[in-house]
């Protein structure tokens, strides 16, 4: 709470003490603090670790990073407690300090940024991305050039988060603070933000959401028709088409939908 405070103090006074911002990032880093958690209604998001992370662009300087033989320039450092943390990372995937992965996390050549938190098991696949403050459960599967937006500002904004056991599709985009639901199956190529209807057409009306896919939902792409002045044109939107099934093992189960709904991986 003290730590918690003094944040929100600078933050409002604009007088900075570097040592403290440093202590708030560490905690994040190591995983000690969360942006966002999961609470007995839901999600709660920590405003003030959001403010702690833009107060830590504000101290630090742009300087030159050697790190395995590769070059940057840039104003935060990578992670490298990896071995400690039982995280496997393949070259050149790369995590901003300030970002958490659980034991057991895998990193291909993909990119986790700061603040986000990735949970145990989960694999981020080649080249997909973890924006700023992104949540990523356990179990999930990030596949091949997934886009996890991040959400910084303002701080108040809900982050991304992806529930355990979740499948993202390759080249699947999810922005703007969306919630996938445990176990849910997004196809590839699937986009969602806030304003993208997610349509249930499983019953025998259109069940409508925005901003939440529920749990164990499988998704694909799908067009909408909408009368323009201009003519008759198809919006974007996602269709739920099915559930999995929740009697089969784990593996079992996204194996089994992903052939059900001819779903590529």
């Amino acid at each position: 709470m003290e730590l918690r405070q003094q944040i929100l103090q600078m933050w409002e006074s604009g007088e900075l003490d570097g040592a403290v911002i440093e202590e708030a990032i560490a905690l994040l880093d190591a995983g000690a603090i969360r942006v966002a958690e999961p609470a007995a209604n839901g999600w709660v998001v920590n405003e003030w670790v959001k403010i702690a992370i833009l107060l830590y662009f504000r101290i630090r300087k742009v300087e030159p990073m050697n790190v395995g033989g590769l070059h940057f320039l840039d104003k935060i450092p990578v992670k490298s407690d990896y071995a400690d943390r039982g995280v496997r990372v393949v070259p050149p995937g790369v995590a901003r300090y300030g970002s958490f992965l659980s034991e057991g996390c895998v990193l291909m050549p993909g990119y986790v940024n700061i603040g986000a938190w990735v949970g145990p098991r989960t694999m981020v696949d080649t080249w997909a991305t973890v924006g700023s403050c992104a949540q990523v459960g356990a179990d999930v599967h990030l596949a091949g050039g997934v886009g996890i937006g991040g959400v910084l500002e303002p701080p108040q904004a809900a982050p991304v988060i992806i529930e355990d056991g979740a499948f993202i599709g390759s080249r699947a985009v999810i922005v703007e603070g969306v919630r996938i639901g445990a176990g849910a199956v997004i196809a590839p190529n699937v986009v969602l933000s806030a304003t993208i209807p997610i349509i249930d057409v499983t019953g025998p009306e259109p069940v409508e959401y925005r901003g939440e896919v529920p749990p164990r939902k499988v998704v694909l792409p799908g067009v909408r028709q909408k009368e323009f002045a201009a003519g008759t044109y198809g919006l974007q939107c996602a269709l739920i088409v099915g559930e999995r099934n929740a009697s089969t093992d784990l593996k079992t189960s996204l194996n089994d939908v992903l052939r059900e709904f001819e779903i590529a991986v």
